[in-house]
């Protein structure tokens, strides 16, 4: 099993890619240290990962990833009790479409706060123990529209753009320490946050229909498909991957 004796830490893990990440690891005989601000989902999550024929295991640490003492706590605390072999900041939220300048200051901070601030607290976390131990992974979940852009959703493109180009300059900084640093970038992809979206559309059927037409598989991904992406950069089959932005989109940036 690719990931026996082996933690790996997930953040937002209480739905959608966070939960596929932490079933996908627990699949290949992971403790995945399961945290995020949904207490509820987390135990959701963690119950999913016990109450099956997994080799792996989850235990649950309730976590807000915008506060930084908070996050070191946690990892500290993590670490101490399991060990930390890999890292996958995921949390994230959405941002409803609008121009740029409509955007209230509110939600521009909040979404920076938490996509931005958030992979930037969890990596300086956990650097310090992967660093020591001299091995480990980071996996940053970026998008697709921080690689091509996002028209009207400026502060969301922003912080994935920022977190692609942040995880290049970590690989650089801790390749010699033996810790790698990469990014996964999905298209849309099936999880309560999209789909919440195309609900609030007046035909949320021809909203759905129109996003799947754009994609060259003609249709978007599944969350299990972006968790297998992830545990792919997060474990030894891609040792001599770093500073990557593994784009995951079901052919839509192909033109």
């Amino acid at each position: 099993m690719r990931f026996q004796d082996r933690t790996v830490f997930v953040t937002g893990a209480g739905s959608g890619i966070g939960r596929a990440t932490a079933k996908r690891c627990a699949d290949e005989g992971a403790t995945v240290v399961v945290t995020d601000v949904d207490v509820e989902g987390g135990e959701e999550t963690v119950a999913e990962v016990e109450d099956s024929d997994r080799p792996g295991s989850a235990v649950l640490y309730e976590l807000d990833v915008t506060d930084a003492a908070a996050f070191e706590d946690t990892v500290d605390a993590a670490a101490a009790e399991h060990g930390l072999d890999a890292i996958v900041n995921n949390a994230g939220v959405g941002q409803a479409n609008c121009a740029m300048e409509e955007l209230s200051l509110e939600d521009r901070d909040r979404i920076l706060g938490i996509n931005g601030k958030g992979v930037w607290n969890g990596c300086r976390a956990a650097i310090p123990h992967l660093k020591k131990q001299g091995s480990g992974s980071i996996v940053n979940v970026a998008s697709l529209a921080g690689v091509i852009g996002q028209p009207f959703a400026a502060a969301y493109a922003f912080t994935k753009g920022g977190v692609t180009k942040f995880t290049k300059s970590l690989a650089g900084e801790l390749g010699r320490h033996g810790v790698r640093a990469n990014a996964v970038c999905p298209g849309f992809t099936d999880t309560p946050l999209v789909r919440g979206g195309l609900e609030s559309r007046d035909d949320p059927e021809a909203a759905r229909e129109k996003l799947e037409s754009l994609y060259a598989l003609d249709r978007i991904g599944q969350p299990e498909e972006i968790a297998d992406a992830i545990r792919f950069l997060a474990g030894e089959e891609s040792s001599f991957v770093t500073g990557h932005e593994l784009v995951v989109d079901g052919g839509y940036s192909s033109g």
